[in-house]
């Protein structure tokens, strides 16, 4: 095991919402490269403790890169540097001593932040809300092979369902749009037998509440490359697709009642 020498961090700092912020930094004298970043900063953060200052509010959860919490700019970069990898599962050895490092939260108009390098992301559960759930009758436990699915549907549906809701899509958009979300939680329902039920009625309401909060997509592609699951802008076809539709069978049916 070797050991990171000299590393600056230059941190945004923000008491909340109304403060107009500013960035501090830190010197890290030496730290394991088989650190995670997070456990980094927990080390800045019990140095700070122990010298009387406030330590550095960040969001985090499991830490095992399924909660999406660990929503950090690095260097420019939603979660750093390594594609793939959520900020928590992102190792020191990413980096070289006498680096330093710019540490921001994400950076979005629908994103304000609340302290720090934590920043309020409730508008992904408003579009979660207005349509991220499938009818399903009470009762037993129905089999599990009653209804077929076929593997290239079911493989598209658990690939969409990797999104864990980060946010790094909107923050590394130009536009601060959030139609990777949108889709991956669109998607994975909408091809799934069990989510057909609401299908029109979902996409229709959740690309709509994602509207009221969100900029446009412009294909810019920034989304698929800071995705820490690496889901496929494809799914925002599909959701084009399916919101196309929609509008025109929704508009028959109201017509119809």
């Amino acid at each position: 095991m070797s050991h990171l020498e000299n590393l600056t961090l230059t941190i945004w700092r923000q008491s909340g919402p109304d403060d107009a912020g500013h960035f501090e930094r830190y010197r890290i004298e030496s730290i394991s490269d088989e650190a995670s970043f997070l456990e980094m900063l927990d080390v800045l953060n019990e140095r700070l403790i122990d010298e009387g200052k406030e330590a550095i509010v960040f969001d985090h959860d499991c830490r095992e890169g399924i909660c999406g919490t660990c929503s950090l700019m690095i260097d420019g970069q939603a979660h750093g540097p390594q594609r793939g990898t959520a900020t928590c599962q992102l190792h020191m050895r990413k980096f070289k001593s006498g680096d330093e490092i710019i540490v921001e939260p994400w950076r979005a108009t629908a994103f304000p932040i609340i302290k720090d390098l934590m920043v309020d992301r409730s508008p992904l559960d408003r579009i979660v809300e207005a349509g991220g759930f499938i009818t399903a009758p009470t009762g037993g436990a129905p089999d599990a092979n009653i209804i077929p699915v076929p593997k290239p549907v079911a493989d598209a549906a658990m690939d969409a369902a990797e999104c864990i809701g980060c946010g790094a899509c909107v923050a590394a958009c130009p536009n601060g749009a959030a139609n990777l979300f949108t889709a991956a939680k669109v998607s994975h329902l909408n091809l799934l037998p069990q989510g057909q039920p609401e299908r029109w009625s979902r996409v229709e309401a959740m690309v709509e509440t994602m509207d009221e909060y969100f900029g446009s997509c412009t294909n810019h592609g920034e989304c698929e490359a800071a995705c820490p699951k690496s889901i496929s802008i494809d799914v925002i076809a599909l959701m084009h697709r399916d919101y196309r539709k929609a509008k025109f069978k929704n508009r028959k049916l109201i017509s119809q009642i």
